[in-house]
């Protein structure tokens, strides 16, 4: 990736909160992979004319036009599933934050989309370029689990926005998938106080050697985000994160595991792992939800 590009991918950028505006600065700074991409404008629904000296484009002209190959989806998970079928249909690659979608089924199909339509189809997971998780991979690796747990502490979040909490909290079961390999439900509940802002989510999840994984999502106002984690091993424990530095540029060097997708630099076996994992986190999050939420 280090070579002058022979080409620039167009690209527009939709939804600019806190991940769309990170988005949009890496996209303008000279980076590795910033070099094969080029910024063209903003989708928003606000109406706000340009941010930064980057102009906002119409959703039908950025669907339209020639020039833009490229669609990252910043914005609410619960708009995500529909801004990527409509790009993919418009022969774009996506790069959406997690989770893409709020079902399993939904990201199957649109998987299917890309690959009928010859796109990338990329979901970041910055949660594993964290140093914490770099840590936890070392640490982890060639020992036999017995027991676990995962508890994230944190302010509350619209459901109608970001889905129920095991999909705006996948990236904590990405976790422990990444981690300790693909897991089974075993039981699952919800503890809400509408009132207050209070929600509980407790997960039993089991390792393929029925060792337990307890995962818990507790949301309030006034919560500091914070995880909290215990691993018990045969050859020992390891209890709460350690401090292993700050996390640098995370948006940044998941879009240049993107720009190597583009220029074809990943195996097919690398890309089928990876979406296997994928749609394995949104199959658990979905059996959650329905354990926790039963239809009547």
């Amino acid at each position: 990736m280090n070579a002058e590009p022979e080409r620039k991918f167009g690209v527009v950028v939709v939804g600019i909160g806190r991940a769309g505006s990170v988005r949009i600065r890496d996209l303008r700074n000279p980076h590795a992979s910033s070099a094969y991409l080029n910024l063209i404008g903003f989708v928003s629904r606000r109406e706000l004319g340009s941010t930064d000296g980057v102009p906002q484009i119409p959703l039908e002209d950025a669907l339209s036009s020639q020039e833009v190959e490229v669609a990252y989806i910043c914005s609410e998970s619960s708009s995500h599933e529909d801004y990527i079928r409509q790009f993919l249909n418009a022969g774009k690659h996506v790069l959406v934050e997690y989770p893409m979608t709020l079902s399993w089924a939904a990201a199957k199909e649109l998987w299917a989309l890309a690959e009928q339509k010859g796109k990338v189809l990329h979901e970041e997971h910055v949660e594993l370029l964290m140093e914490e998780f770099a840590f936890l991979k070392k640490e982890v690796v060639g020992k036999d689990l017995l027991k676990g747990s995962l508890l994230f502490t944190a302010s509350p979040l619209e459901e109608e926005r970001f889905g129920f909490p095991a999909f705006s909290g996948i990236s904590r079961l990405t976790w422990l998938v990444s981690l300790f390999g693909e897991l089974s439900l075993v039981s699952a509940t919800l503890e809400e106080r509408k009132e207050d802002q209070y929600m509980k989510m407790t997960v039993c999840l089991e390792t393929e050697n029925k060792s337990p994984l307890m995962w818990t999502e507790e949301k309030a106002p006034g919560l500091k985000r914070n995880r909290h984690l215990s691993f018990h091993f045969k050859s020992g424990s390891l209890e709460n994160m350690p401090n292993v530095g700050v996390n640098k540029n995370i948006f940044l060097k998941d879009q240049n595991i993107f720009v190597q997708k583009l220029l074809g630099q990943f195996s097919g076996e690398e890309l089928a792992a990876e979406k296997k994992r994928i749609l394995h986190c949104l199959w658990l999050a979905g059996e959650i939800q329905k354990h926790c939420r039963p239809k009547k």
